[in-house]
C-alpha cells in the first residue's frame, strides 16, 4: 500500500487525549491524528524518531496523521494506524502474499455474523468458507511480538465469536490473524502480563481449532506492505506467568 505522498520524519513529543499527538517538524510542532486506541507502549517514547502522513485535505483540521514510531532499543519502525490493516490484508489476497489464502478465490469485508457483530474477513471458495479477524500488532519484548498493549474485552468478545462460529459449523475455519507492523520480531505470543484473559482465551481457541497465525508488515517513507513472513507462534505460557 502505497502512501499518497511520502511520509515525512519528525520528533515525537507526547501523546494526549488518546486520538492526538506532538510531533515536531522541521523545529515547529505540528499536532497529528492518532488513529489507535491501545497504550502503544514501547514506543510511546517522548524524543523518538517518528512518521506523519500529510493530510491531502485542505479543509481538515489535523494536518498529519502520525503513521510510524522508532523502537528506540531496536531502531524498527512501528506502525501505529490502526486504519491500515484491513486494507493491508485486502491488498496481501488480491496479490497472493499469503501462502495458506491461496486456495480462496473470494473475499468479503465486514460481514455481518450476528445482529451485534461483523467479522473483518470470509475467505472463500465455493461453499467453504474461512472467517479471519485481524488484529494490529505494535507491541515487542525481547523479540517476540505480542497483543494486546492493553486490556481488550472486544478483542476477548472477537475471539469468543470465532469459537462459536466453529463449533456451529465444521465445515468451515476461522482464523485470528495478526498483523505485526513491525520487522524486528521472530515470534508472536499474547500479552498475559497485560490482558490474562485474552491470553486464556486464544490458547482456548487455538485448541478448538482457530488458525492463529502472524505475519510482518514492512514500513518505509513510502509505502506500508504485509509480506509473506510468518512468525512463529509461541502460546505456551512461561512458568512465571501461569496462574
Amino acid at each position: 500500500m502505497k502512501f499518497p505522498v511520502a511520509l515525512q520524519k519528525g520528533i515525537f513529543e507526547k501523546r494526549y487525549k488518546r486520538f492526538f499527538a506532538d510531533i515536531r517538524l522541521q523545529g515547529k510542532i505540528e499536532v497529528a491524528h492518532v488513529a489507535n486506541t491501545g497504550s502503544m507502549k514501547s514506543v510511546n517514547q517522548p524524543g523518538v524518531e517518528c512518521l506523519v502522513q500529510p493530510s491531502q485535505n485542505p479543509e481538515r483540521k489535523l494536518k498529519f496523521s502520525l503513521e510510524a514510531l522508532k523502537d528506540p532499543k531496536s531502531g524498527a519502525w512501528v506502525g501505529v494506524n490502526t486504519a491500515n490493516p484491513n486494507k493491508l490484508v485486502k491488498e496481501a489476497f488480491e496479490n497472493g502474499v499469503i501462502p495458506h489464502w491461496k486456495k480462496f478465490t473470494e473475499l468479503q469485508a465486514e460481514v455481518k455474523i450476528s445482529k451485534e457483530s461483523r467479522i473483518d474477513f470470509v475467505l472463500s471458495n465455493g461453499m467453504k468458507k474461512h472467517f479471519v479477524e485481524v488484529k494490529n500488532v505494535t507491541l515487542a519484548e525481547n523479540s517476540v511480538a505480542q497483543f494486546p498493549d492493553s486490556v481488550t474485552e472486544r478483542g476477548q468478545k472477537h475471539l469468543r465469536e470465532l469459537i462459536t462460529l466453529l463449533e456451529e459449523s465444521k465445515d468451515h475455519s476461522c482464523e485470528i490473524f495478526f498483523l505485526v507492523q513491525r520487522n524486528d520480531c521472530q515470534k508472536f505470543s499474547p500479552a498475559d502480563s497485560i490482558d490474562p484473559e485474552y491470553g486464556r482465551l486464544l490458547r482456548l481457541a487455538h485448541e478448538k481449532g482457530v488458525l492463529v497465525s502472524a505475519y510482518v508488515a514492512e514500513i518505509s517513507e513510502k509505502e506500508i506492505v504485509l509480506t509473506n513472513q510468518s512468525l512463529a507462534i509461541k502460546l505456551k505460557q512461561d512458568k512465571g506467568n501461569a496462574k
